[in-house]
C-alpha cells in the first residue's frame, strides 16, 4: 500500500526554497557527520604505535575499543530520545565539538586509565552525532525518498573514513598523537560551517511541513505526552520487526568493524602489508561501500518498494563470500584490496537499510528513537569486535579469527531474513490504530 504524501509544492517559490533547504540539509549533514569520523576512527591507525610506544597490549586496545562502542551504542539509544525533542543543528555541533576535546584529551594522555577514560567519553559523544542526523532527514523528506536520499546521506560514513583513514596513515609518521591533534584542529573549523549549514525542521525557517497520510501528528507535537510515550512503545519497542534488524545490525557491525577498526593491524600482520598501504586498502573498503549503499538503497526503492531488510539479506551474502576470498587467497596487495573492496561494497548496504528501515517503521515521530535503538545493538558488537577479537587473535592467530568472522555473517544473514515479512513503513498502521 502507497502512503500518500504532499509536499510544500503549492507556491512555486515555496516549492523552490523547499529544494533549496532539502539539499543544503543533506550536504550539511553529510559535511557534519564525516567529520565525526575524522575524531573517532582515528585510534586504528595509531595502534601499531601506541604499542610500540607505551607497551600496550592488543587486549588493552581492544578494551579501548569495546568501552567506546558500548558506550556510544548506549549513548545513541538515549540521544535518539533526546534528539527527537532537541533542536537538531545545536545538538549535533556540540556533540562534534565535545569530541574535539576528548582527542586532544586523548593525544595529551600517555597512561592506559587516562587513555582508557579520554576514549570512554568520546564514545559518548560521539553518540550526539547519527540521532539529529536521522530526525533532520525524516523532517525533510518524505518516506518513499528515504531508502535513496538517505543512502546518499550513510555515504559520509565511508568517505569520513576513508579520508581519515589516508589523513591518519600519512600523520602518523609525526607520531601517534597526532593521529589526536589534527583530527581535532580540522574538526573545530568543520564545527563552525556546520553551525552556519544547519537549521532544523521545515518550520524553523518558516516552511510547510511535510504532510504524509497517516502521521498523526506534526512537527511541534508533545513529545512528553501519554500518548506520544505509547505511540514510542509500540512502534518501537514492541515491534518484532525493528527487534529483528537491530539483532542484525550487532552481527553486521561485527563485520564492519573487524575491517575498520583492526584493518591497520590485521593487513600489517596477517598479510604483511606496511601502515601506509593498509591506509589506503582500508580507504578502498570504505569508498567501495559508497557505491554499495547507493546501488543497494536505489535497489531498495526500486525492486523492493522500500522494504530494506530483503535487500540486506542478499548484501550479507555478498559480504560473508568477499570476506571468505579474501582470508583465502587475498595475499597479494592488489588482490587484497579488490577482496577488502568487494565486502566493503556489500557490508555497507546493511549499515545503511538498517537505519532507514527502523526510521520508516517508526515513522517520523519516533525516528531518531528507532535509530538509537538499532545502534544500541550495533554498538554492542564491540564486545566482540573490540576486546573479543583481540583476544582471539593474541591467544589464536588472525586464522582462527577470521573463521569466526564468517560464522557471524551468517547468522546476521539469518536475522535479515527472519525480518523479511516486515512493511515498507508504519505510517499505515498508525493510521489503522487511530482509526
Amino acid at each position: 500500500m502507497s502512503t500518500a504524501v504532499t509536499l510544500p509544492a503549492d507556491d512555486a517559490a515555496v516549492a523552490a526554497r523547499f529544494r533549496h533547504w532539502q539539499y543544503r540539509t543533506l550536504i550539511a549533514t553529510m559535511f557534519g557527520y564525516a567529520a565525526f569520523y575524522f575524531v573517532r576512527k582515528n585510534l586504528s591507525f595509531a595502534m601499531p604505535a601506541m604499542q610500540t610506544d607505551l607497551g600496550i597490549t592488543k587486549a588493552d586496545l581492544g578494551l579501548f575499543l569495546t568501552l567506546h562502542g558500548l558506550l556510544y551504542g548506549v549513548s545513541r539509544f538515549v540521544n535518539g530520545m533526546w534528539a527527537d525533542r532537541a533542536n537538531a543543528r545545536y545538538f549535533m555541533v556540540a556533540g562534534l565539538m565535545l569530541s574535539v576535546g576528548a582527542n586532544v584529551f586523548f593525544g595529551f594522555s600517555s597512561t592506559v586509565l587516562l587513555l582508557g577514560v579520554a576514549w570512554m567519553i568520546n564514545g559518548w559523544v560521539q553518540g550526539m552525532g547519527f540521532p539529529p542526523c536521522c530526525r533532520l532527514m525524516t523532517h525533510w523528506f518524505p518516506p518513499e525518498q528515504l531508502a535513496t536520499k538517505m543512502s546518499v546521506w550513510n555515504t559520509s560514513h565511508s568517505i569520513g573514513a576513508a579520508v581519515a583513514g589516508v589523513f591518519c596513515g600519512y600523520i602518523v609518521a609525526f607520531g601517534w598523537r597526532w593521529c589526536f591533534f589534527g583530527p581535532a584542529i580540522l574538526c573545530t573549523v568543520a564545527g563552525a560551517i556546520l553551525f552556519w549549514m544547519l537549521r532544523d525542521t521545515p518550520t524553523s525557517v518558516g516552511l510547510p511541513e511535510i504532510k504524509v497520510a497517516g502521521a498523526q501528528a506534526g512537527d511541534h507535537e508533545d513529545r512528553s505526552s501519554a500518548g506520544y510515550k505509547e505511540f514510542v512503545r509500540r512502534q518501537v519497542f514492541l515491534n518484532p520487526f525493528i527487534w529483528w534488524i537491530s539483532l542484525a545490525n550487532f552481527f553486521v557491525y561485527v563485520l564492519r568493524f573487524a575491517i575498520l577498526d583492526w584493518g591497520p593491524t590485521l593487513l600489517k600482520e596477517m598479510k604483511h602489508f606496511p601502515v601506509h598501504k593498509g591506509g589506503w586498502m582500508v580507504g578502498a573498503f570504505e569508498v567501495s561501500g559508497i557505491i554499495g549503499m547507493l546501488l543497494a538503497g536505489w535497489a531498495t526503492d526500486r525492486f523492493f518498494k522500500g522494504r530494506g531488510a530483503r535487500m540486506c539479506v542478499f548484501c550479507m551474502l555478498g559480504a560473508c563470500t568477499a570476506l571468505f576470498l579474501f582470508w583465502q587467497i587475498g595475499n597479494t596487495p592488489v588482490l587484497a584490496t579488490v577482496l577488502l573492496a568487494a565486502a566493503g561494497f556489500f557490508i555497507y548496504g546493511p549499515q545503511a537499510l538498517i537505519g532507514i528501515t527502523a526510521a520508516n517503521l517508526a515513522t517520523k515521530r519516533a525516528a531518531a528513537t528507532a535509530a538509537g535503538f538499532t545502534g544500541l545493538f550495533g554498538y554492542a558488537s564491540t564486545l566482540v569486535s573490540g576486546w573479543g577479537l583481540g583476544l582471539l587473535v593474541e591467544r589464536s592467530g588472525w586464522q582462527a579469527a577470521f573463521g569466526a568472522l564468517l560464522g557471524i555473517g551468517a547468522i546476521g544473514t539469518f536475522m535479515f531474513i527472519l525480518a523479511w515479512p516486515a512493511k515498507a513503513h508504519g505510517y499505515t498502521a498508525e493510521t489503522e490504530r487511530s482509526a
